[in-house]
């Protein structure tokens, strides 16, 4: 069987599954957020589309990103 190309076997929290958890789980979890709430929002431009869209996705990214730091940082003290 060949060997990994790298391990890695971090003291504290996975600092890698964190960005790779987010990363996922803030498109999966802020597209359809995003979607909702545009829906009820006059967007007649592109300018003002792309501007709602980072707005809405940067909150929806700080609250993930906390979220899974949160969790792991909880699991890995147990």
């Amino acid at each position: 069987m060949p060997e990994p190309v790298e391990t890695s076997d971090p003291e504290g929290v996975d600092y890698g599954w964190v960005m790779q958890v987010t990363f996922v789980l803030t498109i999966v979890v802020g597209a359809p957020i995003v979607a909702l709430l545009s829906a009820g929002t006059p967007l007649d431009s592109w300018n003002a589309r792309v501007s709602f869209a980072v707005r809405v996705g940067a909150v929806v990214w700080i609250v993930v990103a906390l979220g899974v730091y949160g969790y792991a940082r909880r699991t890995n003290d147990q």
